[in-house]
């Protein structure tokens, strides 16, 4: 490798030739193009950047949630209801379930759910548990393959959920259990001593979350397991990256899924304030 023409890879950071065609790390095509290092793939996302965005995202539909319905903030301070937006501020923004989606036909709400809260606490200990997730889910899958089973993953979850019945449901739960379960395939997949060991400490994870489910009434154990066997099959169908070197179809499907994700939730916020200010 000529160093004088070395570059780092704008998605997997190792040292490549600035012309080479494709990564032959990360399989990403033309990792020397300009426009690949003015905007690196997924616009410089890497795992860090994506939870930054991920958080702004998640917190800033949580204030407006709370905008929507002010008269709920300044209610007397409870651990478990404190700040917490309004049901019909939620269902303008695009709350899920049975209800909205079968009766209503609000579809795209089985996206926009996994971005609304409905407390301070919901929000506090579900950006905690993506803190410690996504960086591992990504360093084994890559950012593309991360957000591919994030997004479906999150989405199929809900659809267990509304073919439970579950009226009315909200959160990144969902998606990050698909995460849970992604980890849980590369572990049993992966093997060795290091496979065991992700495997051990997701699965004690998994199993954390659904006694806590079963013990803290509300919680969406629907929505949780069916975020699981999600993860765990969309991992097994995308593969990672020991074994399965990404592929513009994993480039197209995270892509899609941002768009998608994006376009969902700028029409419930579009309703929403709409609503607010002509109804």
């Amino acid at each position: 490798m000529n160093r004088r023409s070395a570059i780092l890879c704008p998605q997997c950071r190792k040292l490549v030739n600035a012309d080479e065609e494709q990564c032959p790390y990360c399989g990403i095509s033309r990792p020397g193009a300009g426009w690949r290092h003015m905007f690196g793939s997924l616009g410089g996302f890497n795992a860090e950047t994506a939870y930054t965005y991920l958080l702004y995202l998640n917190v800033g539909m949580y204030v407006l949630s709370l905008l929507l319905s002010p008269t709920r903030i300044g209610m007397v301070p409870n651990p478990l209801t404190f700040l917490s937006p309004s049901g019909a501020g939620l269902e303008l923004l695009g709350s899920t379930g049975w209800v909205p989606v079968v009766h209503g036909g609000r579809w795209w709400t089985l996206l926009t759910a996994n971005y609304l809260h409905g407390g301070i606490l919901h929000i506090f200990f579900n950006m905690a548990a993506m803190r410690q997730l996504l960086p591992l889910v990504t360093r084994e899958f890559g950012l593309n393959r991360t957000v591919v089973i994030y997004t479906i993953g999150g989405v199929l979850g809900f659809v267990v959920s509304c073919l439970a019945h579950i009226p009315w449901t909200i959160g990144a739960s969902a998606a990050l259990c698909a995460l849970i379960g992604a980890l849980l395939y590369y572990g049993r997949n992966r093997g060795g001593t290091y496979g065991q060991a992700v495997f051990r400490t997701v699965w004690g994870w998994a199993l954390s979350v659904m006694v806590f489910g079963f013990l803290i009434p509300g919680i969406n154990n629907w929505a949780h397991g069916g975020g699981m066997a999600a993860g765990f099959l969309l991992a097994a169908g995308l593969g990672y990256r020991e074994k399965v070197r990404e592929t513009r179809l994993h480039r197209n499907l995270s892509t899609a899924c941002v768009v998608a994700t994006l376009a969902a939730l700028g029409w419930g916020v579009l309703g929403a304030v709409a609503y607010r200010l002509l109804g």
